[in-house]
């Protein structure tokens, strides 16, 4: 699977090249600092320095971007760990146990594990793309609609999976984030939920939405206190709690890699990405867990299968760019920009024809994942600082940046609303016991499972016959049920493990 000439020459070309290593630090910092602020995503950063790439040399470029987009995986944790506020989509899941972590006081630990977890993750995803980059391209093209479906329900699933209240509260959320995310036209051209407003044509924007439904009704919340951390002597700005966090990451590693093996896969797929991946793995952690009662109240585990499987989708995205020219997701769309400006083109032919080229991307991102724990350290130690800033400022700025990040995403005031009517809405669904990551879920997944039932529709002519002839389609329905079944088997004995602990506490 690994051909060792081309491999041989991937040493020489990476060596062969300063230029190749001076743009990668600036490139992890850039996507740490833009992943760390709510509303501007790693896309943004990528898109902003594309042009910069123009004057460089093919390799420096695309690793120059490509540490962008690792620096920017690890960066949306960030301000979901401190401040309950997902810096991208793909730290939503982070969010759920990393923040209650940094109310507990322990925000160092929090930020050292999501660290390393994105670290292995990343590093994971891109020795399983060196391995793997040849054969997958023809497996990926046998995905079709009907696939690409059963995968998209699967993600709908994850409400059910994610939901603490109860079955019709966790069932009314969901419902309404897919209901969200029909707002404008759909694939088919009709004009839905917009109310006559010009603004809504492209539907509701899922990162400002993502910001009003976490951050600010959270902020609102928040709003009675006086500092994130109550107690003054959690807020202590040390060095050790976040190594501390590292090592113990280490020690989780059967999370470590079923979060990167989840991601990775997960990653494979185009269109679905990171977005899904953290929730998918988050889910399956908790199932998988001994406790699953502790999760979504500070356990590391948590932030582990969302770091972990973030970051890994990151190398599963660049299998479908490298193999066969198609980009999974925003990042690798640039990416894919990026190689057509140095007039290359990604497929298979250029994998045969540029295997040196091809391995030594590879490499220089797995050197960029060892990069980023040294880099990502000093940054999360100033980041952490955060704690210590009272409320009463913390919130206005908050808000601001906020607000700011929403308008450069839309380019118009449709950005501050969302974050503004979803902000309240989150606010609401937080006081009546509804789950607002049901909301998010159906938001996120919803438009996909949209396109690809119309698409499966269109294909069949309305037969479910035609499934008999998709045997990728059957095993992944199979699979599907098998996760549902062991869902509900989890969740009877959390059930039951509960019922026991309340009878002898009596």
């Amino acid at each position: 699977m690994l051909d060792l000439a081309a491999f041989t020459g991937a040493l020489q070309l990476l060596g062969g090249d300063i230029m190749a290593w001076l743009v990668v630090p600036p490139g992890i910092v850039i996507g740490l600092i833009f992943g760390a602020i709510p509303g501007l995503s790693i896309s943004i950063a990528m898109a902003v320095f594309l042009p910069a790439t123009l004057y460089m040399d093919c390799l420096p470029a695309i690793l120059f971007l490509s540490a962008i987009f690792t620096g920017g995986g690890f960066g949306g944790a960030i301000p979901a760990i401190l401040m309950n506020i997902p810096g991208t989509s793909s730290a939503v899941a982070t969010a759920f146990d990393g923040y209650p972590m940094a109310q507990q006081g322990r925000h160092g630990e929090a930020l050292g594990v999501g660290l390393a977890a994105s670290v292995i993750g990343t590093f994971f995803g891109y020795v399983v793309l060196l391995l793997i980059v040849g054969p997958v391209a023809g497996w990926v093209l046998k995905l079709g609609p009907t696939e690409m479906l059963v995968i998209a329900i699967w993600g709908l699933l994850l409400i059910a999976v994610l939901n603490d209240s109860s079955f019709a509260k966790g069932l009314a959320a969901g419902i309404l984030g897919i209901l969200i995310s029909t707002v404008g036209y759909s694939d088919t051209g009709l004009m839905r939920g917009t109310f006559g407003s010009m603004y809504l044509l492209d539907g509701i924007p899922a990162i400002p939405a993502l910001i009003g439904l976490f951050a600010a009704s959270e902020l609102i919340n928040m709003a009675g206190r006086d500092y994130i951390v109550t107690d003054k002597r959690l807020r202590k700005l040390e060095m050790r709690p976040i190594l501390q966090g590292i090592k113990d990451t280490f020690r989780r590693w059967p999370a470590v890699l079923r979060g990167s093996a989840m991601g990775t896969i997960i990653g494979i797929i185009p269109g679905v990405g990171a977005s899904v991946a953290n929730l998918a793995s988050y889910a399956t952690a908790k199932r998988a867990s001994g406790d699953p009662e502790s999760f979504g109240r500070g356990n590391p585990d948590g932030v582990i299968a969302s770091e972990a499987a973030n970051s890994s989708s990151e190398g599963g995205g660049m299998v479908t760019l490298l193999a066969l020219g198609l980009p999974g997701g925003a990042g690798t769309a640039i990416l894919l920009g990026a190689f057509a400006m140095h007039n290359v083109t990604g497929g298979p032919r250029f994998i045969s024809e540029s295997t040196d080229v091809v391995y030594a991307i590879i490499l220089g991102n797995m050197v960029q994942a060892i990069l980023l724990l040294v880099i990502g350290i000093a940054f999360v130690f100033f980041a952490s600082s955060i704690v210590k800033a009272p409320l009463r400022y913390l919130i206005p700025y908050v808000i601001a940046i906020s607000m700011m990040g929403a308008y450069a995403i839309t380019g118009s005031v449709v950005g501050p609303m969302t974050v503004a009517g979803a902000g309240a809405l989150g606010w609401v669904m937080r006081r009546y016991g509804y789950p607002v990551t049901a909301v998010v879920v159906g938001l996120l997944v919803g438009p996909m499972a949209e396109g690809e039932l119309v698409r499966s529709w269109q294909i069949s002519g309305g037969e479910l016959s035609f499934l008999l002839g998709r045997p990728i389609t059957l095993f992944l329905l199979l699979l599907l049920a098998g996760s549902v079944i062991l869902s509900q088997l989890s969740a009877r004995r959390g059930r039951a493990r509960t019922a026991q602990k309340k009878a002898s506490s009596k």
